[in-house]
């Protein structure tokens, strides 16, 4: 993990976080290509894209995983569905899942519903693939927040994720991503997603504890390198 106390990192670290995302429902095949080139230009650690775009070519020799949603944006599926929607997307090319939990079973105090949900796509996806849980966090009481990252270590996730991007109650927030690794501490780790638009942004948000960040607009927030506030700021 970077340390934003004792050095500000450059645009090449920081890009090392990025899950370089294109999630809009009007995207198209050509997009998703422009995406890759871009993501492959700026050095993100992957691209984040829907199951439907699958399966993708990856330039050869490109240091780049491909992550892909499943039960997005909602968590209202089966969980049946969900795990086959992960697995179709393994084995179309993808490395790592980021999943939707159902947000209303968190808003009710189902957490058994919750993990087992979560289990069972893990179960369809097991490691070395990658698992992201992702929480709607901005919906969420801290309480709540609490219940569905211990949820989501319980039941095997590699992450923990704030947010969809598409909720209107917000995206990720300094104080959930840093809940939600004081939450999982060593078992997981977090992804904060939605809402990451600048550098100082991306600055704080690893400072919280995010090793991973969700970002669309890659290319103008690592441009942001350069004016970003001095390390140990805050």
């Amino acid at each position: 993990m970077l340390s934003t106390t004792t050095m500000t990192p450059s645009a090449a670290m920081v890009a090392k976080y990025i899950d370089h995302t294109l999630l809009k429902p009007e995207a198209t095949a050509d997009d998703v290509t422009a995406l890759i080139a871009e993501a492959v230009e700026l050095g993100t650690y992957s691209i984040c894209v829907s199951p439907s775009m699958l399966p993708l070519r990856i330039p050869a020799g490109a240091d780049l995983k491909v992550a892909v949603v499943c039960g997005f944006p909602s968590g209202k599926h089966h969980s049946a569905i969900k795990a086959a929607e992960a697995d179709l997307a393994i084995e179309q090319g993808a490395d790592e899942i980021d999943m939707v939990i159902d947000i209303g079973a968190v808003k009710a105090g189902r957490f058994a519903e919750v993990q087992a949900d979560i289990a069972a796509v893990r179960a369809g996806v097991p490691a070395p693939t990658v698992l992201k849980v992702i929480i709607e966090s901005a919906a969420l009481t801290d309480a709540e927040i609490v219940g569905a990252c211990q949820a989501s270590v319980a039941a095997g996730a590699d992450f923990v994720k704030t947010s969809t991007g598409f909720h209107p109650a917000g995206g990720a927030t300094v104080h959930a991503v840093r809940l939600m690794k004081q939450t999982v501490g060593d078992r997981a780790e977090v992804k904060a997603s939605g809402g990451v638009r600048s550098f100082d942004d991306a600055l704080a948000m690893i400072d919280a504890g995010a090793t991973r960040l969700g970002v669309s607009g890659s290319a103008a927030l690592l441009s942001g390198a350069s004016s970003a506030e001095p390390a140990g700021s805050y």
